[in-house]
């Protein structure tokens, strides 16, 4: 494992990692890409916040609004943070309907156009893989997924953001996959 939480002083809805020193000053964020689309962060000093950001349109935006919106989104977290080095998301290769594979492509192409131009690297993961590392099952329904991140000392308030933080808990444990 290569981070341990470390409890005490830290913000409130925050868990501190002790980052191995390999990676301590690296900024990776964690994204379940959606119009609710759940986040979570690992900043350069080890502090691990997350939450959720609707990017819903309202009845007057076209279109390409929401994936503008999610851009700045990212200008502001990149910015916030002084920078990123990866950033992880949840690849999802089955969509229940058209829409919402729609939506997921936006935000899939933004998101990777956003990574190119910032020159970040980033990477999806599996929706099994992330399941099987944090629930042990790689067919784990929402309540168990959330109860599993739940077990690590997170407080999701969705399974968005329970998703999240458990695609960032494999980015930090597995360093990307590499182990």
């Amino acid at each position: 494992m290569i981070s341990t939480i470390e409890t005490g002083p830290a913000a409130a809805g925050a868990i501190a990692f002790r980052p191995h020193p390999a990676h301590a000053h690296r900024a990776i964020l964690s994204l379940d890409l959606g119009t609710t689309t759940g986040w979570a962060l690992r900043s350069h000093d080890g502090l691990i916040t997350s939450g959720t950001v609707s990017f819903r349109p309202s009845r007057y935006d076209g279109g390409g609004m929401r994936y503008l919106r999610f851009r700045s989104w990212l200008d502001q977290i990149a910015e916030d943070t002084d920078g990123l080095t990866a950033i992880y998301f949840e690849e999802v290769r089955r969509h229940v309907g058209t829409d919402a594979a729609h939506l997921y492509g936006g935000f899939l192409a933004t998101l990777s156009a956003w990574c190119e131009s910032h020159a970040i690297a980033y990477q999806g993961v599996p929706v099994g893989t992330i399941k099987r590392h944090v629930a042990a099952k790689g067919n784990a329904d929402k309540v168990a997924v959330m109860a599993a991140v739940r077990a690590r000392g997170f407080s999701p308030a969705d399974d968005n953001e329970a998703d999240a933080i458990a695609i960032l808990l494999w980015a930090i444990e597995t360093d990307g996959g590499v182990r």
